[in-house]
């Protein structure tokens, strides 16, 4: 699943996820280190020594990444 946001795109599969920022960074995460926040609509890769949070546009972003992904929004 592709899902656009104002900042570039989220690519989502049942394992991970990576994000192609519209600055040419890439971020990359497996589903394990992953929690998404609805406070926010905030997506957290949290991988030990590595981490990022991405700020999504909206509350149906972050759903649709819980769908695929099949995690729960804290």
């Amino acid at each position: 699943m592709v899902i656009e946001f104002s900042g570039g795109r989220v690519i989502v599969s049942p394992q991970e996820v990576l994000v192609k920022l519209a600055t040419g960074v890439s971020l990359y995460a497996m589903v394990d280190d992953l929690r998404l926040i609805s406070a926010g609509n905030i997506m957290v890769a949290d991988a030990g020594a590595v981490r990022w949070h991405l700020t999504l546009d909206d509350e149906t972003q972050l759903a649709d990444i819980a769908e695929c992904l099949g995690i729960d929004i804290g």
